[in-house]
């Protein structure tokens, strides 16, 4: 096949650095791994149970997931969001990804609004369906938010107003960690309504805000809000591939048929064993609310202490919210002779063993000196048994953060040490 005919589709750079950090570390370098955002933690053991009691099951399974599952998970987000939504409003698929293309890849048109710093897939996928992307650019002043503002401007922005706007909503968010107060959210879904944006709600670390006070705009805007979730994040399962849709009762007519067709003719449906253990996870039993209260507290205490390091060294951070992502901002390095992002990554990796991923994989432009820092490089099974024994009363102590955090902040004391001889 000629080239001209072939699509320019690249690689992830979030699975290209993962690949790139083990060739290193199978050369016997040690490799601080915050470039990759996987889970530390295990799936819950009764969780793990039910899949292995299902491993036999080899069957297709309804395009939509099974009615146990979907009734789970409707049942486990009305407890845990308070949001309106019933089994049949449920979509189940192999990982959210794929559900927020298909979502896509369902409109044979449409204006794809994506706040910038975003996650790396989201203008990809949107290119791939063939969409306009307008990249919303948001300020590190602003604690990289969309506001009403911006959003108006985006969506005045447009080529065409009769087209139709999409726009794809992260929080807490990739790369950034942080997440939207609830005046926040009802701003943006009032400036959402007026203009008819159909809006994408990636929450797929709702259940890791560090409060737990995660809130979702769909309770703000329920009628043109798609919420997309699954088990990679809050569970620990990335590789299982359990993803979430949860439809609005708006869109259940000829768009809910066209998903489906579109999930029929690609990934057919997600398998049935890892279905059944999602069943197990989608319970609000204490056992199950337990875990995630574990891993907020681990990943707030890690994620504070890894805050404090580089806002001491003069990296522009704030303070992380929810997931396991930091968004470093380097300003100026003069003296380093580096002027792009993936030039500042290449150069720490190499002085440092310090992995992070570059800004301009979430849309920022090369000259901005940003990355995300992912402080997942621990131990998440022994940090998480040592913080179930400890029990949730007592605070995670320093005894705590020396046995269980060390290399993750010794690898964020080397990227305060390295940028200290270029300043």
């Amino acid at each position: 096949m000629q080239k001209p005919f072939l699509r320019k589709v690249e690689k992830s750079q979030t699975l290209l650095l993962n690949e790139q950090s083990r060739r290193l570390q199978q050369e016997g370098k040690d490799v601080y791994k915050f470039g990759f955002g996987q889970s530390p933690f295990p799936p819950p053991q009764p969780v793990i149970e039910r899949l292995r009691s299902a491993a036999h099951m080899k069957d297709y399974s309804p395009v939509q997931g099974i009615p146990e599952l979907r009734e789970a998970v409707a049942r486990f987000h009305r407890q845990v969001d308070g949001v309106n939504v019933e089994a049949e409003d449920v979509v189940i698929a192999p990982g959210s990804k794929i559900l927020i293309y298909a979502v896509m890849a369902a409109f044979t048109r449409t204006d794809v609004l994506v706040p910038v710093p975003s996650w790396v897939s989201y203008i990809p996928q949107a290119r791939l369906a063939g969409h306009n992307v307008i990249k919303i650019p948001t300020l590190r002043k602003e604690r990289w938010r969309l506001t009403p503002e911006l959003l108006e401007k985006a969506v005045k922005s447009k080529m065409d107003a009769a087209v139709p706007s999409i726009l794809i909503l992260n929080y807490p968010g990739n790369p950034d960690g942080l997440t939207y107060a609830p005046d926040e959210l009802a701003g943006l879904a009032a400036e959402a309504r007026k203009h008819g944006v159909l809006i994408i709600s990636d929450e797929i670390y709702g259940l890791l805000n560090h409060t737990g006070s995660h809130e979702s705009i769909a309770r703000h805007c329920p009628d043109n809000t798609i919420i997309t979730s699954g088990l990679s994040k809050w569970s620990g399962a990335g590789g299982w591939r359990l993803g979430v849709g949860l439809l609005p009762k708006a869109l259940s007519g000829a768009f809910k048929e066209t998903l489906l067709g579109i999930a029929s003719e690609t990934y057919s449906c997600a398998t049935l064993p890892v279905q059944m253990a999602a069943c197990e996870a989608y319970q609000s039993t204490e056992a199950i609310g337990d875990y995630i209260k574990h891993q907020r507290r681990i990943l707030s205490a890690l994620g504070m202490a890894c805050y404090h390091k580089l806002n001491r060294a003069g990296i522009g951070v704030y303070e992380p919210q929810g997931g396991f992502y930091l968004f470093l901002d380097f300003g100026k390095l003069p003296g380093a002779g580096i002027s792009t992002a993936p030039a500042l990554c290449e150069k720490l990796l190499a002085d440092t063993g310090v992995a992070l991923l570059p800004g301009t994989a979430f849309g920022m432009e090369p000259d901005h000196l940003s990355a995300r820092l992912a402080y997942v490089d621990f131990d998440g099974v022994k940090a998480l048994e040592a913080s179930q024994k400890a029990g949730l009363g007592q605070t995670l102590g320093t005894a705590f953060a020396t046995q269980h955090f060390s290399r993750t902040l010794e690898g964020t004391n080397r990227i305060g040490e390295w940028l200290a001889a270029f300043r």
